[in-house]
């Protein structure tokens, strides 16, 4: 696989669904992202400005080009409420190559 067609999923998280399938929608319509999946309700615990915080919170996985991380990321942060949102990518190794190839199909050369 070129380095073109390396992909990555990108971890983020997102106060609701609804604003995470209004993020990913527009990541997918854009072609920044081939898919993304949503997984609604988790409870995050976390140290924000001193204090301990629990909330629940949305999963969203993006899956796009290593090429396009970058846009990726600076797309969700302008999008995204979160002063400072989660936003980690994840290199993949390895998959089927037919979804692979699918992924890069759907996405910005």
């Amino acid at each position: 696989m070129s380095e073109v067609e390396k992909m990555v999923m990108i971890y983020s998280t997102f106060p609701d669904t609804a604003t995470a399938k209004d993020v990913g929608g527009k990541l997918v319509d854009h072609g920044l992202a081939a898919c993304v999946n949503i997984i609604p309700q988790m409870t995050s615990i976390y140290r924000w400005e001193g204090a301990l915080t629990t909330d629940s919170e949305a999963i969203m996985l993006i899956k796009t080009r290593a090429a396009l991380a970058a846009k990726v990321i600076a797309a969700v942060e302008v999008e995204h409420p979160y002063d400072t949102p989660a936003l980690l990518v994840f290199e993949v190794t390895h998959g089927a190559q037919g979804y692979l190839d699918w992924l890069a199909s759907q996405t910005q050369a």
